[in-house]
């Protein structure tokens, strides 16, 4: 829905009962006599009980029979909480409705009381009341939160003009009023939500609060009632005639608005031309359509489009007037399907029959069956039944995913659900990944009850297992393998949280570290039992090596562990607390994909997808490579030239290195500028650029995606003047390959464009930070820098345009000074 465009409701299409609910009352309450004893019976809270009576009053007069709250006493601040439904249906209100709320006090000598006490004629003691319109000065239906000043000893007047008005005068506005309507604002979904921001005006609202009541004393009584929400704005109109019309409407230049009562309805003869296209009997004339050239050009056009392009009517009317012919053409499937009415039952019947006989379509486009358009059923069992198609390590590749889309499911044990517990029984990789996937996504308090169901269902499937997957171990041991990574990283977690409370520099910290691995936490060093590496389950580990443990100079202060393996061998690993790795792990993820995209085509750029896993919300695992980053590099060696001829020096070779590490180095630079532009990671510095000792050059730390960056003005990629330096400069042949294997790979990447965006899509209702605060924009950001608009000989201008950009770019050489600067300082 663009900006501009104002979507509302009717009132007199509105078939429901009026409905709002009767919060608290604010303020102190008044001393009052009891009629009987004398007593200031208000003020002692165990004597007096409160009670609201509502009225609805139409055009001054009373509508129906008032209702009443149940009677409350719990302390000064009353709070009743009640949903209050009237007989009267917001179709029968009129412009001038308004609602009368008195707020009664019920005096007796006993500790009990009911309702029904105070209807037989017991005394009471009135409080005060006020009037609200339904409707405001728009003629637009009040929604949310309204906070009423009462007026003291006064009966709510329903009359028109009210002598108990509830809106507090402009002349008495103070700040909180102001704020309140903020909220009110807030609340209703009309201002955005910005977590830390939130949380700071809350706190100064408070103090305004106290500010005001410090100021007003106990002079004002508020009551808050809560009217109901709808999807749009509910505008004023009664059955038949417009009467929002003006009249008369006067010859000046004056805006005069007009409620169009057909806003957003279907055009009868439209829909009714819609029905009879797709009747069931024209099944039997559209069997033998054939497209003529100009409509197969069209449709052409359209199978290309991405899967976040939304199909106009013509073109949805097009692909489903020539579905019988297209049944070969597989690309087709998930356009039709995004053709068909799902509201319709005969129209949703043809189309699963169809989609019964097309022919069988690729796991990429069966992910986009996967996502949160479709929610017929058999669509997504259909699509579950394509992913059978794929292997293990494919489907590994998506498993992430995969694990997402649950979400979107109707239900908590789905095809889909059974799907990946069926395939993790075969593979412990699967069912070890799985299961972590699963397990974090356990704090999400609004899907929390179906992953918590996965879970159970995981668990009881390999239980159950006679045989295992390695060896000859049963379900019940494969199952406990699993949990003891769980009861692992709780350890890590305990030894981290010990290791920052310890006062000193990083080296008293490590001597902490190995001090704990040998002491307290001895058994760490050597496990009862050999536990599956949560980065690679078929690799069982045995211990931690405390010598070769070690901490990161950092502010979380990650731990850097050697663990042994039952082969004698060892893996190093990187554990952190206190940071979400959920996004590293996500880009990791898809540098893993892309790499195994471009070898398919048998280019290989000498990629390090190392292997990350978030094993909580806070903290997680990350595969430690051995590398220096291009700071420190360029700090102890001048350049990148002088460091890898250290390592693999030739006389002969191109600057003294030998062909093989220049060419790797070349092709890992090519690899990763290209990756990271599409992906758009952002706070590129040379202390996140790492260099192996093979000549491998990778990223880390993605903090910032999807073209987020906390630098001002960063360039199209990260690549710096000292990478083209250590190719032998802009005008060397081999930057001239650099650039060549660049738009290379690019032009592979966009072939499988589709399957990318079908992947981020459905991590749309994740809470990866990057993608959960605005997932359509972030998508949309990704699809722009596939530059689908473009053949594959433009493209690669437009990506040596785009490197040339970056290598020229001076503003970013400015920023790594300071940051380098910065770092020297900290």
């Amino acid at each position: 829905m663009s900006s501009n465009e104002f979507r509302f409701f009717l009132s007199c299409d509105i078939n429901l009962p009026v409905t709002f609910r009767v919060e608290r009352l604010e303020g102190t309450l008044p001393s009052a006599k009891s009629p009987d004893s004398g007593v200031d019976s208000i003020a002692e809270e165990r004597r007096a009980e409160l009670y609201v009576e509502c009225a609805l009053y139409i055009d001054g007069a009373p509508f129906g029979l008032p209702m009443r709250t149940r009677l409350e006493s719990t302390g000064p601040s009353y709070c009743w909480n009640e949903l209050i439904t009237l007989s009267t249906k917001y179709r029968d209100l009129t412009a001038h409705s308004q609602l009368a709320l008195t707020v009664m006090a019920y005096f007796s000598s006993h500790s009990c009381f009911t309702v029904r006490d105070v209807s037989q004629g017991n005394d009471d003691g009135l409080i005060g009341g006020a009037t609200i319109l339904l409707f405001n000065s728009k003629m637009q239906l009040k929604t949310g939160k309204q906070k009423l000043r009462l007026w003291l000893g006064k009966e709510a007047d329903g009359s028109h003009p009210t002598s108990t008005p509830g809106k507090v005068p402009k002349n008495e506005r103070g700040e909180l009023e102001r704020v309140e309507k903020l909220v009110n604002k807030y609340e209703r979904g009309q201002i955005q939500r910005v977590d830390w921001l939130d949380r700071l005006t809350f706190r100064a609202m408070e103090k305004i609060k106290e500010r005001e009541n410090c100021r007003n004393g106990s002079s004002y009584l508020y009551l808050v009632v809560d009217f109901c929400s709808f999807e749009h704005r509910v505008v004023f109109q009664e059955s038949g005639a417009n009467f929002l019309l003006p009249s008369p409407i006067t010859s000046t230049n004056e805006l005069v608005i007009v409620w169009d009562p057909e806003l957003g309805k279907i055009n009868p003869s439209e829909h009714k031309q819609l029905k009879l296209a797709r009747s069931l009997t024209r099944g039997i004339i559209d069997r033998d359509l054939k497209p003529s050239s100009n409509e197969r050009k069209s449709i052409q056009r359209i199978l290309k489009y991405p899967p976040t392009r939304t199909l106009s009517g013509d073109e949805r009317q097009l692909l489903w007037k020539f579905r019988f012919s297209l049944m070969s053409e597989k690309r087709a499937l998930t356009k039709f399907l995004r053709c068909v009415e799902w509201s319709d039952v005969q129209e949703a019947k043809q189309a699963l029959e169809l989609m019964g006989r097309w022919e069988m379509i690729d796991v990429c486009d069966a992910l986009e069956l996967l996502s949160p358009v479709f929610e017929s059923e058999e669509v997504r069992a259909y699509a579950v039944s394509v992913l059978g198609r794929a292997d293990d390590e494919e489907l590994q590749c998506y498993l992430l995913q995969l694990v997402q889309a649950l979400r979107f499911e109707r239900s908590d044990k789905s095809h889909l659900c059974q799907f990946l517990v069926q395939r993790s029984l075969s593979n412990i990789e699967l069912a070890s990944l799985f299961r972590w996937y699963v397990a974090v996504e356990l704090n999400d308090p609004m899907y929390a009850r179906r992953f918590y169901v996965t879970h159970e269902f995981l668990e009881e499937s390999i239980s159950k297992l006679a045989a295992g997957m390695n060896g000859d171990d049963d379900g019940k041991k494969i199952w406990q393998s699993l949990v003891h990574q769980t009861e692992l990283t709780a350890q890590l977690c305990s030894i981290t949280r010990d290791v920052r409370n310890v006062r000193g520099n990083t080296q008293k910290k490590i001597e902490k570290l190995r001090q704990l691995l040998s002491g307290l936490l001895s058994e760490l060093t050597y496990f009862e039992e050999p536990i599956r590496y949560p980065l690679a389950p078929s690799v069982l580990i045995t211990g931690i090596v405390p010598s070769e443990s070690s901490i990161f100079k950092s502010a979380l202060h990650p731990l850097r562990l050697t663990f042994r393996t039952a082969s004698n061998e060892t893996c190093k690993v990187m554990f952190k607390k206190g940071d979400d790795i959920r996004q590293d792990q996500l880009v990791v993820q898809m540098v893993s994909l892309m790499d195994r995209l471009l070898k398919a085509e048998n280019l290989d750029l000498h990629l390090t997808p190392y292997k990350v896993l978030a094993t909580g919300q806070d903290e997680g695992m990350l595969e430690f490579i051995p590398s220096h980053s291009l700071a420190q590099i360029l700090s102890e060696h001048r350049s990148i030239m002088s460091y890898l001829q250290k390592f693999h020096s030739d006389e002969h070779g191109p600057f003294g290195i030998t062909a093989t590490c220049l060419e790797t180095f070349i092709k890992s630079c090519a690899g990763y500028s290209v990756i990271t532009y599409i992906l758009g990671i952002g706070d590129r510095h040379l202390d996140n650029l790492l260099l192996r000792d093979d000549g491998r050059l990778f990223h880390v730390d993605f903090g910032f995606i999807l073209g987020r960056d906390p630098k001002p003005f960063p360039p199209p990629m990260k690549l710096c003047k000292e990478m083209v330096e250590a190719m032998g400069g802009a005008e060397s042949q081999y930057y001239t390959r650099f650039k060549s294997y660049c738009c290379e790979a690019y032009n592979i990447l966009r072939k499988s464009s589709n399957l990318i965006l079908n992947l981020f899509h459905l991590m749309a209702g994740s809470n990866i930070p990057d993608i959960a605060s605005d997932p359509e924009k972030g998508i949309l950001k990704l699809q722009e820098k596939f530059r689908l608009d473009l053949d594959d000989e433009a493209c690669i201008h437009f990506f040596q345009d785009l490197i040339n950009e970056s290598v020229s770019a001076l503003f970013p050489q400015m920023v790594e000074t300071i940051h380098r600067w910065a770092q020297y300082w900290r």
